[in-house]
C-alpha cells in the first residue's frame, strides 16, 4: 500500500515524535486533504460523530484493551472508500495494515540509517492513519537525553523529523535498549585484556602467577598498623601484669577487712564497755560502736547457726553424686554467691545508716529510728546466715573435688573458669563494668582462700598419712587456673572492648585511694566487700581443730587453754592486720604519688 503524500511519518515516527506537534499537525493535515462525501459533509465531521459514540462505548466497555478503544482504522477507511466512491474489501484491507506494521517493526529494529524512507513513503499510500498509544513508562530526564543522542546519531534523520524532538508516550519517556559499558564484555576486555579468568591459564602459570603475586595471604588478611601492634603486645605482655597487680591488690584489701572485723571490731566494743563501766555513765553509743554491735550481732548467729549443720553428713551427700553433678553444683552456688555477695552489701549500708540515724537522732524521734534500725539488723542476720551456708556448701563441694581421685578437681577447674570466660569476653563491657569486674574477681580470689583454709581444716582433722603435699599441689593448681583464666578474661576483654593497659592502672590509684580514705573526684566504683560470711565459715572450721587440740584435765585447765589459745591467735591476727595494713598505705602512697608524677599512668613502663 501507498501512503496518501510523502510527508506522513511512519507509525513507530509517529510514536517518537512529541504529542502536541503531532496533534496540530495531524489536525491541519486532516482538514486540508480530507475528501467531501456525497452529502456535502466532509469525512472529518463523520468522524467527529463516530467519535462520540464510540465515547459511549467506552463508559460500557472498560475491560477492552487499549488498541480495541483507540483504533477507529477499519471504520475511517471504509467511510472513505465510500466518500470516494470505492469499494474496498475490508480483508484484503486487514493484511496489508498488518504486512505494514511488520515491515514499520522490521525497520525499526534494524535501525538502518541508509533505508530512503521517502521513496518507502512515495510507494505507500494513505489508506491508513496510524494513532498514537497510551504507554505509561517513566523514565529519568538523563536517560532522556542520553537516548535522545543516541537515537540521532543511529536511527538519522528520517526517523526523527527534528533534532529537538524526545522520545515521549503519552508524557513518558521510553529509553532504547541497548547493551550499557559495565556490560559490554568486548569492550571490558579491549579496555583490560588481564582480566581474564583464571581457568583460561594453565595449571603450571597460575602457580607460577600465585608466587609472584607477593604475600600468600593477601586475599585473606591485610597489613597491619602501629594501633595493631600496640593491641598485640598490649593483650600479651603489657595488660596482664596491671591487671594480676590490681587484683592481687585487692585481695589484700579484702583480707585487710577480714582481718578488721576479727581484731579491731572487738577491741573496740571491750574498750567501749570498759569505758561506761568505769566510768558508771551510760551514754548514748556512737555510730562505730553501732556499727560494730550490729556486726558482732550477726557474726555471733552466723556462727552459732553454722555450728548446728553437720559437715560429714554434707560432705557424703556430695561426695556421692557424679563427677558432672559437682562441677554442676559448684557452678550453681557461685552464682548464687554472687546474688548473696551483692544483696548482702545493700543490707550492710542501710544497717550502717540507721545506726547513724540512731546516733544522731532526736529524743523525739528516737523510736522511729531503733525500730528501722532493729529491722535493719534483722534483715542483716538472715541474709549473713543464708550467704554464710552458701560459702559452707562451696567449700564442702571444693574440699570433695580435691579429695576425690576421679580428677574431679580438673573437671570442676575447666567447666568453671572456662565457663567463666565464655561468660565474659564475648560481652560488650563499658569501663565501669570492667572496673566492677575486676573488683569482682578480688573478692573471688579471697573467698577461694577462705575455701582452701576450710580443706586444710578438714585435712588436719579427717586425714590420714602423708597428705600435706597433695593438699599444696592440689591448692597449687586452682591458684594457678584462677590467675590464667582472670588474665586470658581480662586480656581479651580489654582487647574487643579497646580498653588500654592504662586504664587498669586509673582502677589501681581509685583502689589506693580507697585504702588512704580519700573520696575520689568523680564518684568511681569502690570496692565493695562485706566479710561477715567468710568470718563465720572461717569461725566455724577452726573452732573444731582448737578443741582437737585442747588437752584434757579439769574445766579450769581446759578454759586456760581456751584462753590462751584465743589470745595466741588474736595477737597472730593483730600482727598480720598491721602488717598487712602498714603495707597497704605504703604502697597506696608511694603509688598516687607515682601516678601524680606521671601523667599517662604508667604509660611508659
Amino acid at each position: 500500500m501507498a501512503l496518501k503524500s510523502g510527508g506522513r511519518k511512519l507509525s513507530f515516527d509517529i510514536l517518537n515524535g512529541d504529542v502536541s506537534s503531532i496533534e496540530d499537525e495531524f489536525v491541519l493535515y486532516r482538514s486540508l486533504s480530507d475528501p467531501m462525501c456525497e452529502n456535502g459533509e466532509t469525512l472529518s465531521s463523520n468522524n467527529s460523530k463516530k467519535r462520540k459514540k464510540k465515547k459511549k462505548k467506552k463508559k460500557k466497555n472498560l475491560n477492552t484493551t487499549a488498541i480495541d478503544e483507540e483504533d477507529p482504522i477499519t471504520d475511517d477507511l471504509l467511510h472513505r472508500s465510500c466518500a470516494n466512491g470505492f469499494e474496498s474489501d475490508y480483508q484484503s484491507y486487514k493484511l496489508q495494515t498488518e504486512s505494514l506494521v511488520r515491515v514499520a517493526e522490521e525497520v525499526e529494529k534494524t535501525s538502518l540509517s541508509t533505508v530512503d524512507f521517502q521513496n518507502f513513503d512515495r510507494d505507500l499510500q494513505p489508506l491508513v492513519e496510524l494513532r498514537q498509544r497510551t504507554v505509561n513508562l517513566n523514565v529519568p530526564s538523563t536517560q532522556l537525553d542520553e537516548f535522545s543522542a543516541k537515537e540521532d546519531n543511529d536511527v538519522g534523520i528520517g526517523l526523527i523529523s527534528s533534532s529537538a524532538q524526545k522520545p515521549q508516550v503519552n508524557g513518558s519517556f521510553v529509553p532504547k535498549l541497548g547493551t550499557e559499558k559495565s556490560l559490554d564484555w568486548k569492550r571490558l576486555l579491549a579496555e583490560d585484556p588481564t582480566y581474564l579468568p583464571s581457568l583460561e591459564k594453565s595449571p603450571v602459570n597460575y602457580f607460577l602467577g600465585e608466587m609472584h603475586n607477593g604475600n600468600t595471604l593477601r586475599s585473606t588478611t591485610i597489613l597491619g598498623n602501629d594501633k595493631e601492634r600496640d593491641r598485640v603486645y598490649d593483650t600479651i605482655f603489657r595488660l596482664p601484669w596491671r591487671c594480676e597487680l590490681l587484683i592481687n591488690v585487692g585481695f589484700f584489701v579484702c583480707f585487710d577487712s577480714f582481718l578488721s572485723l576479727l581484731t579491731i571490731m572487738p577491741a573496740r566494743i571491750l574498750i567501749s564497755l570498759w569505758t561506761s563501766l568505769r566510768t558508771r555513765q551510760f551514754q548514748k553509743p556512737s555510730e562505730a560502736v553501732l556499727s560494730d554491735l550490729s556486726c558482732l550481732l550477726v557474726l555471733i548467729s552466723g556462727v552459732a547457726l553454722l555450728h548446728q549443720v553437720d559437715i560429714s553428713l554434707i560432705y557424703h551427700m556430695i561426695r556421692g553424686q557424679g563427677t558432672i553433678k559437682l562441677y554442676v553444683v559448684y557452678n550453681v552456688l557461685e552464682i548464687f554467691d554472687k546474688l548473696c555477695q551483692n544483696f548482702g552489701g545493700d543490707i550492710v549500708q542501710i544497717l550502717f545508716s540507721s545506726a547513724k540515724g540512731v546516733a544522731d537522732s532526736s529524743p523525739e524521734n528516737m523510736s522511729f529510728w531503733i525500730w528501722r534500725f532493729a529491722s535493719d539488723q534483722a534483715l542483716a542476720v538472715v541474709s549473713s546466715i543464708i550467704h554464710s551456708f552458701v560459702l559452707l556448701a562451696q567449700a564442702i563441694t571444693l574440699s570433695t573435688c580435691i579429695v576425690a581421685h576421679n580428677n574431679a578437681l580438673l573437671a570442676l577447674l575447666v567447666s568453671n573458669n572456662f565457663g567463666e570466660v565464655k561468660s565474659n569476653v564475648f560481652k560488650r563491657f563499658s569501663k565501669d563494668n570492667i572496673h566492677s569486674l575486676v573488683y569482682y574477681d578480688s573478692v573471688e580470689r579471697f573467698h577461694i582462700s577462705a575455701f582452701l583454709l576450710f580443706v586444710l581444716a578438714q585435712n588436719i582433722l579427717e586425714a590420714e598419712g602423708s597428705w600435706f603435699g597433695n593438699f599444696v599441689l592440689n591448692a597449687f593448681m586452682v591458684y594457678v587456673c584462677e590467675m590464667g583464666i582472670d588474665i586470658i578474661k581480662h586480656s581479651f576483654v580489654a582487647k574487643f572492648n579497646e580498653i588500654k593497659p592504662e586504664t587498669y592502672s586509673e582502677f589501681l590509684e581509685d583502689l589506693c585511694k580507697q585504702t588512704l580514705n580519700i573520696q575520689p573526684e568523680d564518684g568511681r566504683n569502690k570496692l565493695t566487700f562485706i566479710p561477715l560470711a567468710p568470718a563465720c565459715v572461717v569461725i566455724r572450721v577452726l573452732a573444731p581443730v582448737y578443741a582437737a587440740h585442747l588437752p584434757y584435765g579439769p574445766l579450769l585447765w581446759r578454759l586456760f587453754w581456751i584462753l590462751l589459745l584465743l589470745t595466741m591467735t588474736y595477737v597472730m591476727l593483730v600482727s598480720l592486720k598491721v602488717m598487712i595494713g602498714m603495707g597497704l598505705q605504703q604502697y597506696a602512697t608511694w603509688y598516687i604519688n607515682r601516678c601524680r608524677k606521671r601523667k599517662h599512668h604508667l604509660h611508659s613502663d
